[in-house]
């Protein structure tokens, strides 16, 4: 029986690829498009229209990314520039975006930018052009210190997948005006009998779990044994029997911290508060639990990158674009945005900031959540956690 080409990754992330059409290597472009429009709706598949980049068509690059790296202000300037032209494919998550690649994609794209964990699995996928770390070094030298090269969040056997981009943290969520952030300095509150009915838990897949797993002092990204898996379902069972809701529509939980009806939200962080900080609400913040007596980390670090796509036939402009995205220009685009404002790797972004900026984006608290927090990687269990949250869940 021949293997499939995502039957190394958990169930959870199999599903997601099958329920989008992507489950087959052999895949023909009238089934890759109808896979796009699934994944990514009518601007994925806009984007594959415009056709791939061919011999005669050397300025036609083909760009995945998240909403917020295709804004005009990015996207124009490097198509200007480089008398380039960019079809933009919009992912709607980094699991269908990654499967899209490996179904066949891969053909058409030149450039992604998406979460950490997919960046550094294109690498043993055979699906990245690995980075020389020497021709980046104007790059790098502009990076703040924990980013400098090499970075080994996004490399495989010691090669660059590709390039960091944007980072946030994962961690309580508060309302400061219902809420002492001394009671939140880690997630014990979410237990407490005094917040019954005050927990918001973010339907976001492994986001939710991954906290209250480490916050009982288990690694999820090892793996877990029979007794750390029956640890968490006492824990998530107790969370659950004090939890409010489970919300998968994050305007939705904003607003509810922003009411005051929640306490705090399990399963996001600076993501979620800063769009609600840019319209001023300061009173609203997110910080990282503080670790373990044992020096236990328990906050979480996302990150997104943005790789070459192995087979271009435009590799010198891709390799361009993935220095444009890393420039103080587009940083200071992409840590400001309608959505969320988060931070960049490139030290040189934060001297544009105004004060207002700095304020919004915790500038004088992200470096301690750093250095409180683990990278966000591929839980290798997530198939028996989300197995345990769906049947406590139930109950």
């Amino acid at each position: 029986m021949t293997k499939e080409w995502y039957a190394d990754l958990p169930k959870f992330y199999q599903r997601q690829i099958k329920a989008a059409g992507f489950d087959s290597v052999s895949m023909n472009r009238r089934a890759l498009l109808k896979g796009a429009a699934i994944a990514g709706g009518t601007a994925a598949m806009a984007g594959f229209m415009s056709g791939p980049a061919s011999a005669d068509e050397a300025t036609q690059i083909t760009y995945m990314c998240w909403e917020g790296y295709n804004d005009p202000k990015i996207v124009e300037p490097f198509e200007k520039a480089n008398n380039a032209k960019l079809n933009i494919d919009l992912i709607v998550d980094s699991p269908s975006g990654f499967a899209k690649l490996a179904a066949g994609a891969s053909r058409e794209v030149d450039i992604i930018s998406s979460d950490s964990p997919w960046i550094a699995r294109l690498g043993p996928a055979g699906l990245c052009e690995y980075l020389d770390d020497a021709e980046f070094a104007d790059i790098y030298s502009s990076f703040y210190p924990q980013f400098k090269a090499p970075f080994e969040p996004l490399s495989f056997e010691g090669k660059a997948t590709g390039l960091p981009s944007r980072w946030g943290w994962i961690g309580p969520c508060i309302n400061t005006d219902y809420s002492k952030p001394d009671d939140w300095r880690d997630f014990s509150g979410i237990f407490e009998e005094k917040n019954k009915n005050k927990i918001g838990l973010l339907d976001w897949g492994d986001w939710p779990i991954m906290p209250i797993v480490l916050h009982i002092g288990i690694d999820p990204y090892k793996p877990m044994g029979k007794p750390e898996l029956e640890e968490f379902r006492v824990a998530l069972r107790k969370v659950f029997k004090n939890s409010r809701v489970v919300i998968g529509d994050l305007s939705v939980a904003q607003k509810g911290l922003l009411d005051g009806s929640l306490s705090t939200l399990v399963g996001t962080g600076s993501y979620a508060t800063s769009g609600l900080r840019k319209q001023g609400h300061l009173n609203i913040t997110s910080t990282v639990p503080e670790p373990a007596a044992d020096g236990f980390k328990r906050g979480i670090i996302w990150l997104e990158g943005t790789a070459v796509i192995k087979g271009t036939k435009n590799l010198d402009l891709a390799k361009k674009m993935v220095k444009h995205i890393a420039t103080p220009e587009v940083g200071a685009v992409l840590s400001w945005t309608d959505t969320t404002c988060n931070p960049t790797p490139n030290a040189k972004v934060e001297t544009t900031y105004t004060d207002e900026q700095k304020t919004v984006l915790q500038t004088d608290y992200m470096w301690q959540a750093w250095d409180k927090s683990r990278f966000h990687n591929i839980a290798p269990n997530i198939d028996d956690m989300l197995q345990i949250w769906q049947e406590e869940l139930a109950a």
